[in-house]
């Protein structure tokens, strides 16, 4: 695996499904910014609410036009070991590179189960594929272990590469400890990209990132920077872009007729949201998935504007790809008001 930064993309909606245009429209904005690859069909890409025809078409689009610019990595894990061989087939013939399995969810089974029940019969079934373990116990109340990565890696050289979203620096230590140099170690938190490339004890080698659906380009150059031992550039550009990477999730306190709240606007939402301020193709996120709340996409767009008024350059592949006036758009509070819940 490569070191670089792959985009975990955002799924757009019209009124009809899948925006195919508006798809198309991104894969293209993300490979001309120099992304190293995307993947389809995440949880950044609402593959809860999206239909298995749905993600195969999704997969498909993405595959076909990322083959010979990067890499395809498919969404393909589930909770269920049987469907996930079938979508991991299919993502193999679309011509996906890669498959990424997040942790089986809510029936819970353990790490010994998850490595062998579950990556290992992928792992087994289509041995010229990388399998990336997906680790994100916030989500899905299940993990698999350093320890039964390293036991994978051991008896599956394509289970080489991990896609690290605990939050736990010590875990991701004990998997380098475990696994040795030559697993890779991908951040899954925008927010610990600086923190777990310059670690000398995590050594990750890039990203799968949501805010690349915005900053392609600057979140690109922050990982080749690191990995090239540069500090100081992937410091100036981890800084530049902080206000927004520590808002993956927004977290806001509404008040109600029976006392204040608390709202957490998880991903995607955030990024869509801000992704439909821009003019970017979005669409709203599938219910469950609502619109954010006022006190909630004021603290985005407070974070937005933050990012614009220090670096405004970062913003120029958005404004030229997609023919909007980014300060404009920021600054309009009718197209804010569009895409936020009216009151609580």
């Amino acid at each position: 695996m490569r070191p670089g930064c792959y985009t975990a993309l955002i799924t757009p909606f019209d009124d009809h499904g899948v925006d195919e245009e508006g798809l198309s429209r991104l894969v293209a904005f993300q490979m001309e910014n120099g992304i190293a690859g995307i993947v389809a069909v995440g949880t950044t890409g609402e593959s809860p609410t999206l239909t298995w025809n749905e993600h195969n078409r999704v997969t498909e689009s993405i595959a076909r036009q990322v083959k010979g610019r990067g890499i395809c990595i498919a969404g393909t894990g589930s909770n269920n070991t049987a469907e996930t061989l079938s979508a991991t087939e299919h993502s193999v013939r679309a011509g996906a590179d890669a498959v990424l399995l997040v942790d089986p969810y809510y029936n819970g089974p353990s790490s010994l189960e998850i490595r062998r029940e579950y990556i290992e019969p992928v792992a087994r079934a289509f041995p010229d594929t990388r399998i990336i373990p997906y680790v994100v116990p916030g989500r899905t109340g299940a993990q698999v272990l350093p320890e039964d990565l390293a036991l994978a890696f051991q008896r599956f050289a394509n289970v080489d590469t991990v896609k690290e979203a605990t939050g736990n620096l010590e875990n991701m230590r004990r998997t380098r400890q475990c696994c040795g140099d030559a697993f890779n170690i991908l951040s899954g938190d925008d927010n610990l990209v600086f923190q777990m490339m310059t670690d000398p004890e995590i050594r990750a080698c890039g990203v799968i990132s949501v805010y690349s659906n915005i900053f392609p380009g600057a979140m690109s150059q922050m990982v080749a920077a690191l990995d090239r031992g540069d500090k100081e550039e992937g410091r100036k550009i981890s800084l530049a872009l902080s206000p927004l990477l520590e808002r993956v999730t927004v977290v806001s306190t509404e008040e109600t007729p029976l006392g204040p709240v608390t709202c957490r606007a998880r991903n995607p939402l955030p990024v869509k949201t801000l992704m439909a301020l821009l003019g970017m193709p979005s669409g709203f996120c599938r219910q469950p998935l609502g619109r954010m709340t006022p006190a909630g996409i004021d603290s985005l767009v407070a974070a937005a504007r933050k990012v614009f008024a220090g670096a405004p350059e970062l913003f120029t592949p958005v404004a030229e790809s997609f023919g909007v006036d980014v300060e404009a758009r920021l600054f309009d509070g009718g197209v804010m008001k569009s895409l936020v819940y009216p009151d609580y």
